[in-house]
């Protein structure tokens, strides 16, 4: 089999200077790394506004995720990004609030949901296929593009049993990398402390009416469904929008008010496509230049599925597909730091985490750290078969975060992921063009600045 080292940006041969690290941070957080970072247990800067600390050992990062979470609840800027998009969301709620919106929400992703929204999530992507099959055999097409479009479109039919249709594809996916583009901007004066009006207004501007975008589109879909609900009528779909209208707090007996709706809907709707949709196009970029690895997953997807639909059970019968995507979630994890908030003062190995220091954990460093991984940057599937990558998978693998906070669509993703990546190539052949390079950027998501651009070649053995 061959192996090779994907795209990533090249580390700093030594620490930045807080200039160089504030200009090239505005770009993207990835391009402030520097070579120690992905060897270090543990690190430390002092930034004008933020006592910032780097955790790489497992050990510590148990404690921060796991054991001593509600001492690490989630920091205050990261509500500050996300805030115009996603309200008061689980995403950025800490204690009793996050507790009451976590026991809400879990029942929308047992395993029994997930095998209810399958068909829908299914016909998603034999819409993919059709956009897929409308292009030219061979045509260059950017791939970016199409699974923002496809897992916004499952999103859109498991939460709210409709379709999304192109222009609102398009509407979402522009309105996201504006957004996306605002974030680092935003909180970079504040880090550094510097004056308000060096944050530009046009650019939070823009922030914020790119989120005005998204939530109005959501907003549009859920307000029927919130007026038919209080008015006491039969439910018209049993998909995850309904069992959020039911959803009530067995501690407060309350549930949802239309506002909380649509920030915990806005909430799944980023967390379940956006992430989705950087993983799935890093997957496409991979297997694009690992021809071999391609031929394998056909040949899987042929043996398991024949020219038939999937089918539920079908899911986890696709072990070497499965293991291509959690190698694409190791390499490029699509939420790629966690940013925690110390509410004490504690030592950590050999330093004093004040109380109020910000505590980062960085899925990019740890899944990639020279101490942790055989190999770390080679693409490698094979790597999960055998016992080689045990203890890394157990220490040292967190793409869904880890402890009372992982991310409950974990499941919802993988069941995605395995379907839309079976689907596409059993069907198709994805090449990569010669002299064209991803530039992979770390904002919200890790996403590729310039696009994926693949051409798509139809396979002659597959005719359904």
């Amino acid at each position: 089999m061959s192996r090779f080292c994907p795209v990533y940006p090249k580390p700093l041969k030594n620490k930045a200077s807080l200039l160089s690290m504030f200009l090239r941070g505005r770009r993207s957080w990835l391009d402030v790394l520097f070579e120690r970072s992905y060897r270090m247990k543990m690190g430390h800067s002092k930034l004008p506004g933020l006592d910032l600390y780097m955790i790489n050992e497992p050990a510590l990062v148990r404690k921060v995720l796991i054991e001593q979470a509600e001492k690490f609840p989630k920091h205050q800027l990261l509500g500050q990004i996300l805030e115009p998009l996603l309200g008061e969301s689980i995403f950025t709620t800490n204690g009793e609030v996050w507790k009451r919106q976590r026991r809400m929400l879990d029942p929308s992703f047992e395993q029994a949901r997930l095998k209810t929204v399958f068909p829908l999530m299914n016909a998603a992507a034999v819409a993919m296929q059709q956009r897929l099959d409308a292009l030219t055999d061979g045509a260059v097409h950017d791939v970016d593009i199409e699974m923002t479009h496809v897992t916004a479109d499952i999103i859109f039919r498991t939460i709210l049993s409709s379709p999304l249709e192109g222009d609102d594809a398009r509407k979402i996916f522009d309105a996201f990398v504006r957004f996306q583009a605002m974030a680092p901007r935003i909180v970079l004066p504040i880090i550094y402390r510097l004056p308000a009006w060096l944050t530009s207004w046009f650019e939070s501007r823009q922030g914020k009416r790119a989120a005005k975008e998204i939530r109005g589109l959501l907003e549009r879909f859920i307000r029927e469904r919130y007026d038919a609900h209080q008015r006491g009528d039969a439910p018209a779909h049993q998909d995850i929008l309904a069992s959020l209208l039911n959803a009530v707090d067995e501690e407060s007996g309350t549930g949802f008010d239309f506002d909380e709706l649509v920030d915990q809907v806005a909430m799944l709707f980023l967390a379940g496509h956006e992430t989705s949709a950087s993983a799935l196009t890093w997957a496409l970029y991979l297997i694009a230049m690992s021809p071999d690895i391609q031929e394998r997953m056909h040949a899987e997807a042929r043996a398991v599925l024949g020219e038939r639909d999937p089918e539920f059970s079908d899911i986890k019968a696709m072990d070497f597909i499965w293991n291509v995507f959690r190698e694409t979630l190791r390499l490029y994890p699509p939420v790629g730091f966690f940013a925690r908030e110390a509410s004490e003062t504690q030592q950590m190995r050999d330093k004093t985490v004040q109380a109020g220091s910000t505590v980062i954990i960085a899925p990019w460093l740890i899944q990639r750290h020279r101490d942790l991984w055989e190999r770390p940057d080679e693409f490698d599937p094979d790597r999960y078969a055998g016992d080689s990558a045990k203890e890394s998978l157990k220490c040292a693998y967190l793409p869904f975060s880890l402890g009372p906070r992982v991310c409950m669509g974990a499941a919802f993703a993988m069941q995605e992921a395995v379907l839309i990546l079976a689907r596409l190539v059993r069907r198709y052949r994805f090449v990569a063009l010669p002299g064209q390079k991803p530039r992979p950027v770390g904002r919200l998501t890790i996403r590729s600045e310039n696009g994926m651009r693949l051409a798509v070649h139809k396979r002659a053995d597959f005719t359904k």
